[in-house]
């Protein structure tokens, strides 16, 4: 499609609708995760390992997810994928028993990365290079209002129903995103789709693309171990400030109110002046936000330094699956973005495992600017590794 008579609201629908309602769903459970299995009797280390098997279920499938995309299309990969979202959900709603909380969560990351990668692939597919970044920006920009609508939905549900009101309002989020899915057609020219066996061909595109994954890969994974520590760390801080269920809720969606607003800047800054200069400041902002935490002792304080975390990753929207389609070959696409997201989960799901691991040794507060630190870590990577003065074009990041 020309790059003068694209408009991305011409495919608003297909594109970002299910990733709305699939993030609201995510957004009115996340802030009530490590409650609820407190609530079930776990320990602040074991609730902060709960929330971390979002990471850890798409940990697992992302590479399962892209051979599913390629071989049935990205419409039946969304219908299941909601499908088991529901399922996950009513499991969570079980009073009492931690265990189905736990697999739950984990089933609930495992569809998470069958709708992401599928919308993903989708984008690079329609959209020209020169809006790349934008639409990227765009589609993590529906997460975030997602994320941002959700716990607002979820605190007044449950101020009728307790903690469970929060996944009813998931499940809702969950039909309805299964549905618009299901009328959306698949792609009809899907260059990833396999000419070898399905494992050759993962391992071929590993073998190929490995200076990539280690290099620029290596700084997404920074990327998204900060990104899924702010979950569990606004949570868990916020009990231990005493501030109640309901408030924390709240306090949630205005951070996330603060990272939806800067999704689309920040992709017409990338695709304008190159990703290098979004993407430094982004987890420069995190970190240093994420070291403050433990330095808060009231609600005012706590509040401003979260909001600053949302301010961090809101300019960062969309900047790993940016990163991953400027990398993307275009045979094999769907398999390397499935790696490229396999790296991205390990950061997610490591750094609650580091941060829980850390609180059992020790305490809360040094986990959490433990996990901080991991910012500046991130950001001498891109200034090594990411372009200085030209936005990144095409094929620029590829092997």
């Amino acid at each position: 499609m020309n790059d003068t008579t694209f408009s991305l609201r011409k495919i608003a629908v297909p594109a970002f609708g299910p990733s709305l309602l699939f993030s609201i769903g995510q957004g009115a459970i996340l802030p009530v995760i490590a409650l609820s299995a407190r609530n079930d009797g776990a320990s602040v280390a074991l609730a902060g390992l709960i929330v971390g098997l979002v990471g850890i279920g798409s940990l697992i499938s992302n590479i399962p997810a892209a051979l599913l995309i390629a071989r049935h299309g990205e419409r039946l990969a969304m219908v299941w994928a909601a499908a088991l979202s529901v399922l996950a959900l009513i499991l969570c709603l079980i009073p009492g028993q931690i265990i189905f909380l736990a697999f739950g969560i984990f089933l609930i990351g495992m569809a998470t990365s069958v709708l992401l990668l599928a919308r993903q692939s989708y984008l690079i597919e329609l959209v020209p290079p020169s809006m790349r970044a934008r639409a990227m920006s765009t589609l993590g920009g529906m997460r975030r209002i997602g994320v941002f609508v959700g716990p607002f939905l979820g605190a007044g549900a449950m101020q009728i129903l307790g903690l469970s009101g929060a996944y009813w309002v998931a499940i809702v989020a969950m039909v309805a995103a299964g549905a618009l899915a299901y009328t959306i057609p698949d792609l009809e020219n899907r260059h990833s789709a396999p000419a070898t066996p399905g494992s050759t061909r993962i391992l071929h595109i590993m073998h190929a693309y490995r200076r990539t994954y280690c290099t620029v890969g290596f700084g997404i994974l920074l990327v998204s171990a900060l990104r899924a520590s702010r979950q569990i760390v606004i949570p868990l801080w916020a009990e231990h400030l005493g501030i109640s269920p309901a408030t924390t809720s709240v306090i949630y969606g205005i951070v996330a109110s603060i990272d939806m607003l800067a999704f689309y800047p920040s992709g017409k800054a990338m695709d304008q002046y190159g990703r290098l200069w979004v993407a430094v400041p982004s987890v420069l902002i995190m970190g240093a936000s994420m070291i403050l935490i433990p330095s808060t002792a009231g609600f005012i304080s706590f509040l401003t330094v979260s909001m600053a975390i949302g301010l961090g990753n809101g300019i960062g929207s969309g900047l790993v699956m940016t990163l991953g389609a400027d990398a993307a070959p275009r045979e094999g696409r769907t398999q390397f973005l499935g790696v490229w997201r396999l790296i991205s989960d390990i950061g997610a799901s490591g750094a609650p495992a580091l941060l829980s691991a850390i609180t059992a040794a020790a305490t809360l507060a040094p986990a959490i600017v433990a996990t901080g630190a991991l910012g500046f870590v991130a950001a001498a990577v891109f200034w090594h590794w990411l372009p200085h003065a030209d936005p990144v074009q095409p094929d620029s990041t590829r092997s």
